[in-house]
């Protein structure tokens, strides 16, 4: 059963991985705690559990400011990303899916199927998309067996805009390639094949980094940065 700190925790990070807390934002305990309707207990507990995740700093005698990410580190976590999903992939394929497992992966997959195949993206899709999207990659290192690849997969999704939780959603050619991905990933689980599986699921995620760099870069063409996220240095 889940507690209100895990819960607390996983609403912050949220808001940190999409935006809605910016770099260099200060969170104090009592103003979230009255926002988020809690007591202050959970949302300190939930400060300590991001700052051990890297995603908020703390301060001496000022609290915890959110962290910044510059492009150079969003790319190494997607780089960490496929090497660790694809271990994860390897393992499930050779211990083999449960039928609970391997059932709950196909109907992620079908309402991949659904929402794109009307052939364009609905706003109202991203949302879904998105959950379907984090069940098959949470399935699939849960299917590993290893708790460490789990444990460091998880972290390294935890890096702003190299989460499994953030989907472009502004291009159904790639978000179509992306979940024929799933669909070959996932039969080659299903098949035992783990050499292909590790194979797939690099490439996956290393595609997912390429296609974040693209987009970043347009921001930057335009004068714009994306929340979260620090200019390249300059060198």
């Amino acid at each position: 059963m889940r507690t209100l700190a895990q819960d607390v925790t996983e609403t912050l990070r949220d808001w940190i991985l999409h935006g809605r807390l910016r770099p260099q934002t200060r969170l104090e305990e009592l103003p979230l705690a009255e926002e988020l309707k809690v007591s202050r207990t959970p949302v300190r507990t939930a400060l300590a559990t991001l700052a051990n995740e890297g995603l908020i700093d703390h301060q001496p005698k000022r609290g915890y400011l959110v962290r910044g990410f510059d492009l150079e580190a969003i790319a190494a976590a997607y780089d960490v990303r496929s090497v660790l999903e694809g271990l994860a992939c390897r393992n499930a394929a050779v211990r083999g899916l449960t039928e609970q497992q391997a059932a709950f992966l196909q109907s992620r997959l079908a309402i991949g199927d659904r929402i794109l195949a009307k052939g364009r993206l609905e706003p109202e899709d991203h949302e879904p998309y998105q959950q379907m999207n984090v069940e098959i990659h949470d399935t699939l290192l849960e299917a590993s067996g290893n708790p460490w690849v789990t444990r460091f997969a998880e972290q390294a999704q935890n890096i702003p805009f190299a989460s499994d939780r953030i989907i472009l959603w502004d291009d159904h050619a790639i978000i179509l390639r992306s979940h024929g991905d799933h669909l070959r990933i996932i039969e080659a689980v299903l098949a035992r094949d783990s050499a292909r599986a590790e194979e797939l699921m690099r490439e996956h995620v290393y595609y997912a980094g390429l296609i974040f760099r693209r987009d970043y870069q347009k921001l930057l063409d335009a004068g714009d940065a994306a929340p979260g996220v620090k200019p390249p240095r300059r060198r």
